[in-house]
């Protein structure tokens, strides 16, 4: 689906793309390949989508075909608004909300699971605008004269304190989400505390100004951030079948002797 919005959105840019130096070379763009073969390829995409969507319970489907309205919105968001990196949280975030589902939880049903949901979906949006954020500074220079938005071109002055507040927002969201399932520390610790420790690193060392180091803390700064949360995650899940396999073991000799 990732591949899919990735050619909706060349195919929306194709008369954006010549005039910024980082688009001007794809393949629509270049006349390499022509809107109606993009479009056929597109087809072929979400085909290829929905067959891996229908592997997972039927729920899923209905949870996860609303998400194309925001796929098909992001590229006209950069035209009308300077937050398109908004809208582009709310589309990749999508899967923090196909993973519930995905596993039988009805999230119609269950308050809990709702709740911890929105949250970490939250969190994931304000992960996605943060370091977009970092991307966009890359064709800042291109998108003024093309008369492209960004969130960049916005706040440019005072993007470090904007991505500031965006890790603050996202860790805070993240720990909300952990609060509400009953996670243990290590999920704190591990998730949160990295998650923290990476950010702060990042926009602290990543310069504006140049293109290349935007490019490799875009880069490698998600995979560290979100290396960091799945690790924390991980440990998560062994500390909490730990602690259920203990609990059984614990409840067993009673059981027993109640059998006697």
């Amino acid at each position: 689906m990732r591949g899919a919005g990735c050619t909706i959105n060349d195919l929306w840019d194709r008369n954006l793309d010549p005039h910024v130096a980082r688009t001007r070379l794809r393949p629509i763009a270049r006349g390499a390949v022509s809107p109606s073969q993009a479009i056929v390829f597109t087809g072929f995409q979400l085909l290829a989508g929905l067959a891996i969507l229908l592997q997972f319970p039927r729920s899923c489907l209905y949870y996860g075909i609303p998400s194309l309205v925001l796929v098909a919105m992001y590229p006209l968001a950069k035209r009308i608004t300077h937050y398109p990196q908004f809208v582009l949280g709310l589309t990749f975030s999508w899967g923090a909300l196909m993973g519930f589902p995905a596993l039988g939880v009805d999230l119609l049903a269950d308050g809990t699971a709702a709740k911890a949901a929105g949250l970490l979906y939250s969190s994931c949006v304000s992960w996605t605008v943060l370091y977009d954020m970092i991307y966009a500074h890359m064709d800042i220079k291109d998108d003024a004269k093309a008369g492209i938005k960004s969130i960049a071109l916005r706040h440019d002055k005072e993007t470090k304190a904007v991505l500031s507040g965006l890790a603050v927002l996202q860790i805070g969201l993240l720990a909300a989400s952990g609060m509400a399932i009953g996670a243990s520390p290590v999920f704190f610790i591990g998730s949160c505390g990295s998650a923290a420790l990476t950010l702060v690193i990042m926009i602290w060392k990543v310069k504006l100004k140049n293109v290349n180091n935007c490019w490799w803390w875009f880069k490698n700064g998600a995979w560290l951030t979100g290396g960091g949360i799945a690790a924390g995650l991980l440990g998560e899940y062994f500390a909490q079948r730990n602690g259920n396999n203990q609990k059984h073991s614990n409840e067993e000799p009673f059981q027993s002797s109640l059998s006697l």
